[in-house]
């Protein structure tokens, strides 16, 4: 008993290592988590991280932390992998709601207080059509994947509803699946034992919540089922998470301006750890009339809302899913929705830009990030703090003059 309390602690440790240092995106996570806990520690072997990892890509909810779970659900079964979320999700959530105190102190004593984000907020769209690129690269592979792309970024551009999204991607998972044929045939298992537990966890909360959130009206309940239901939608990873987050609560209930979210999401682009971080920054913004204890609730409810479902359902499926990946029609459902996920990743580049005023600057700073993204070795979160640098330089040049 005492070796496994040590070898926890090791993997903890290791874990809030990664959650620290993991800059540059979920490639590079990879990367980094077979170098420490497959290499160095021999927690598992290569292979089955990358089946775990390939298991996470193909759920909703964030991959990178799914992955975490489910290293620890190996090792350690339900406590370590609930151990492990917190570990790794606890320094970046801290870091966003420290954002969000700092730009909503900022404006409430500093009129125009965001003027140092001048640079960033249009590099954030930058950031979107790089990350649009390598999704597309990696998720569209025929003719029909890259039209249902197309038609999916067109009923976003328009129609740019949060109770819209969730049924695009059922849509476009049903459209491919008539696809099974082209999938290679693997040997079916006749009989798949499901443990349905979790499923039921994950249910039970997404509807107790939305019940909950409806007859009581209390902000807390409803931003976390807000949260929650994104959690549970989301195929892709976090880059797709952020055209739900825009319009959800930028234009439809106008919780944050568009300038805050922009600059917030740049911001999450400096820092290590999950992505989908930028959620507690929304959540903290969206409680701040409560104050200083309003921004830290609303911040770590988004957290919970954000990152728990995507657990619940690695649990659920982890068990049976080496079963249910040889069905064909299953693996074809995949194509439409990973084709709708990038289609919504192509409208968020244009909504985010809608608002931003279209001169020469803004359409500068967008393809001037995307060049250094894509053609330089300038590391991501170094393009941020340059762009911080630049806007608080501007601003104070500006108002000397």
């Amino acid at each position: 008993m005492e070796i496994k309390k040590v070898r926890y602690y090791i993997y903890l440790k290791d874990v809030l290592i990664l959650s620290l240092t993991a800059f540059g995106g979920p490639q590079v996570f990879l990367a980094m988590v077979i170098e420490t806990m497959v290499r160095r520690r021999r927690y598992l072997s290569e292979k089955e991280l990358l089946e775990l990892n390939a298991l996470c890509q193909v759920l909703p909810g964030p991959t990178s932390t799914q992955t975490i779970s489910a290293i620890g659900y190996r090792i350690g079964g339900p406590f370590l992998a609930y151990a492990s979320l917190t570990v790794w999700v606890m320094p970046a959530t801290l870091l966003m709601i420290g954002t969000a105190v700092l730009i909503d102190h900022l404006q409430e004593n500093t009129p125009g207080s965001l003027n140092f984000a001048k640079f960033i907020q249009p590099m954030a769209i930058g950031y979107i059509i790089y990350a649009a690129q390598i999704t597309i690269r990696k998720m569209i592979h025929t003719i029909e994947a890259a039209i249902l792309m197309m038609i999916a970024a067109f009923i976003a551009f328009f129609y740019n509803s949060p109770f819209i999204f969730p049924a695009m991607l059922l849509i476009g998972g049903l459209i491919t699946t008539h696809n099974y044929k082209k999938q290679p045939f693997i040997e079916e298992d006749p009989k798949i034992k499901i443990e349905w537990g979790n499923f039921l966890l994950w249910g039970g909360v997404l509807v107790g919540a939305a019940l909950l959130g409806h007859y009581t009206g209390m902000l807390p309940v409803r931003l976390f089922e807000n949260f929650y239901r994104n959690g549970s939608l989301i195929f892709g990873g976090g880059q797709v998470l952020v055209p739900y987050l825009y319009t959800e609560f930028v234009e439809f209930k106008q919780y944050l301006s568009s300038e805050e979210f922009l600059t917030g999401y740049a911001i999450s682009q400096s820092i290590p750890g999950p992505t989908f971080s930028i959620s507690s920054y929304i959540g903290a913004l969206s409680m701040r009339e409560w104050g200083l204890a309003g921004l830290l609730i609303g911040g770590f409810i988004a957290a919970a809302g954000i990152f728990l479902p995507g657990t619940f359902l690695i649990f659920f499926v982890v068990r049976f899913w080496d079963a249910l990946k040889k069905y064909r029609p299953v693996r074809a459902a995949l194509e439409g929705i990973n084709a709708v996920s990038c289609g919504m990743l192509m409208a968020a580049a244009y909504l985010l830009f809608e608002p931003l005023e279209n001169n020469l600057f803004n359409i500068a700073a967008i393809i001037g990030t995307y060049v250094l993204l894509q053609f330089s070795k300038i590391p991501s979160p170094l393009i941020v703090v340059i762009g911080v640098a630049a806007g608080i330089i501007y601003n104070w040049v500006m108002n000397s003059l």
